[in-house]
């Protein structure tokens, strides 16, 4: 019975597109994409991603390659030498200008391996992990504020169409009785009074353009347009399924990004206090180097020194005592680590509470849209009625009055009641994870200029 009498709702509004739209045609889809692609927040979140995974790739390089550097020096002396000799002490032999020269190459290999680096490189996966995750937020968060404000502007376009119809209604009014007044079957009170009322509706009008270009420059705003970029909108808003609370919150523990990255945080203050009391264990290091020395001179006993070989050693250290400074490390590390589980658990709880409150309010309006449905007929129909017992002078201009607003009044509520269904399904499409990505093992993908 619901699904049919949304159905006939829907159909009932889809008749209403009397405020002109000018440019292209926007749907909901289009908005998004657009909003994606424009949004600077989410281009700096992509960004965010690639150096996160840069990371990884920097800490595998850094921790678990060995480092090799090679070394080269030459290095030349001219001089003015006196040389006396042991065997003739008498005889001083001067030279000026003699040369020194010095060639040096080393190739040094240096292997060092510390254990915490291993729970190291995990903490950067975690971290990259939590950054795909927050740029996914960011993302979903985006799509649900183009989606709301799309379907504002949509019952914004609505609403104008309502006060379009109750003007039409009061210009009928005032027609009869101005021809009433001029054929002096009325007082000319009752002219002036429907004049008085049909001003009141057209300045109701015109308040209402000026609320949907509002919601427009708003819409633009958010998909990073220009405030005077024209488009139009579809003219309907479309309720999907009846949700379940169950399945909300399922799908909330597997894909709600937000739950997610508190997760993997909690999962890398474990992995901190590992790496931190990891720093207990030995270290080893492994050094070798290839050298070649070449010494030439042209004064003293040696003219020519050449050394070429290779040298190689270990090296392992203990952290013996450091002041107790490792100990209060590994003290606030296992702080850290309660402090994110204790986070984990006030957002499951306040996940668990939003996606209560946001169905509550959900299934309120839909009861809400049948009763305003079923009221919008009677107010109708009790509309219609006013008017031909107007047109033909059983009732006063009171009695039509009344029954043209309560009109209004339903008609508002109704498609009030469809915009707040629409919302709430919003919301806990984006508290369950699943307003953009489909599956939670998506990767967050953006082209990045």
């Amino acid at each position: 019975m619901r699904k049919s009498l949304l159905l006939l709702v829907l159909s009932f509004w889809a008749t209403f597109s009397s405020f002109a739209q000018e440019g292209e045609e926007l749907d909901l889809e289009k908005a998004v994409l657009m909003g994606l692609e424009q949004n600077y927040g989410i281009k700096i979140a992509a960004n965010n991603v690639v150096i996160a995974e840069r990371n990884i790739k920097i800490g595998v390089g850094s921790f678990f390659m060995p480092t090799v550097t090679g070394n080269f020096l030459n290095s030349f002396n001219k001089e003015d030498v006196s040389q006396k000799f042991q065997n003739n002490p008498e005889q001083i032999i001067e030279i000026e200008g003699a040369a020194t020269e010095n060639q040096n190459f080393s190739l040094v290999g240096f292997y060092g391996f510390r254990p915490e680096t291993v729970y190291s490189i995990q903490i950067l996966g975690k971290l990259a992990e939590i950054s795909d995750l927050e740029a996914k937020v960011l993302v979903e968060n985006t799509v649900a504020t183009i989606s709301s404000s799309y379907y504002r502007l949509v019952l914004e376009l609505q609403r104008f169409n309502v006060l379009k119809t109750t003007l039409d209604l009061s210009q009928s009014r005032l027609d009869i009785a101005k021809a009433r007044y001029e054929l002096g079957g009325a007082g000319r009170s009752d002219f002036l009074t429907a004049q008085v009322d049909y001003n009141a509706d057209l300045s109701l009008l015109t308040n209402q353009e000026l609320v949907i270009q509002n919601a427009r420059i708003n819409l633009n705003e958010i998909l990073a347009q220009t405030p005077e970029k024209e488009f139009s909108v579809n003219d309907t808003i479309l309720v999907g399924e009846n949700l379940l609370r169950e399945d909300l919150l399922e799908n909330a523990y597997l894909n709600n990004k937000q739950f997610l990255v508190t997760q993997r945080q909690e999962n890398a203050a474990f992995l901190a206090l590992r790496e931190t009391q990891a720093q207990r264990l030995p270290q080893v290091n492994l050094n070798a180097a290839y050298n070649r020395n070449t010494f030439t001179s042209e004064a003293g006993f040696l003219l020519l020194n050449q050394r070429t070989g290779i040298n190689y050693g270990i090296t392992a250290s203990l952290n013996v005592f450091s002041g107790f400074t490792l100990n209060r490390r590994i003290q606030n590390a296992k702080v850290q680590r309660i402090n994110a589980e204790y986070a984990l658990q006030d957002l499951e709880i306040q996940m668990i509470s939003d996606i209560q409150r946001a169905y509550n309010t959900y299934l309120t309006n839909k009861e809400l849209l049948e009763i305003e449905y079923v009221n919008y007929k009677v107010a109708t129909e009790n509309a219609d009625i006013a008017l031909e017992r107007f047109r033909l002078g059983i009732s006063d201009y009171l009695q039509f009055r009344d029954a043209q607003l309560n009109l209004l009044t339903a008609e508002n509520r109704l498609i009030t009641a469809i915009f707040n269904i629409k919302e709430m399904e919003i919301e806990l499409m984006r508290l369950s994870g699943r307003i953009f990505y489909q599956e939670g093992k998506e990767n967050f993908q953006l082209t990045i200029d």
